[in-house]
């Protein structure tokens, strides 16, 4: 196991269509133990095969709900459907999401309230989960990835322009920027 680095916005990688997964084999299930170390490391919710260089169908999650139940598995060729999303402004305070590729932003985001997920795992076994409020995010976020969608690129305006600033100033938005999960210190 070991921990990736992890691609920072503007590598063409993360905006591009990932591959499906044709090969369940041995490299595989090491690509899903360093997805899940680096996860753990970075510290984060979810994370795609994209932002670890890998343009393939995968990402892993785990997240704990409130009532101490841990969510915790890996999604090879996904499918998902995503409830209409609501109108209006997202709330600053319950809908705010951030992303291991633009690190250490926050913004808000109105998403899917409910998110049906259809995939296999690393030895290839189908599974369904039916999702509502964080963990429905999560899998928005992830399967986002899939298709060369980060976050950043669905914010409103203004919320949009901070972003982009915060990404100029970082001297982000090129190829080959990376980060080392414990390692690089990106929130001072």
């Amino acid at each position: 196991m070991a921990v990736l680095p992890i691609l920072i916005t503007g590598d063409p990688v993360l905006h591009s269509i990932a591959s499906p997964i044709t090969n369940f084999d041995d490299d595989l299930r090491v690509l899903v133990s360093d997805m899940f170390e680096t996860m753990e490391a970075a510290p984060g919710v979810g994370l795609a095969g994209p932002q670890v260089g890998r343009g393939l169908r995968i990402f892993v999650f785990s997240w704990t709900d409130d009532d101490d139940v841990l969510w915790r598995g890996t999604a090879i060729n996904p499918e998902l459907w995503i409830s209409p999303t609501r109108v209006g402004e997202a709330d600053e305070d319950e809908e705010s999401e951030g992303c291991l590729s633009i690190p250490g932003e926050r913004y808000p985001l109105r998403r899917g309230d409910l998110a049906i997920l259809k995939a296999v795992d690393a030895e290839n076994k189908p599974f369904e989960i039916r999702a509502e409020g964080w963990l429905a995010r999560i899998f928005q976020h992830e399967y986002d990835h899939l298709n060369g969608v980060l976050y950043a690129d669905r914010l409103d305006h203004p919320h949009s322009k901070a972003a982009l600033k915060a990404i100029r100033k970082s001297g982000w938005g090129r190829p080959a920027i990376s980060w080392m999960p414990g390692v690089d210190d990106l929130d001072e």
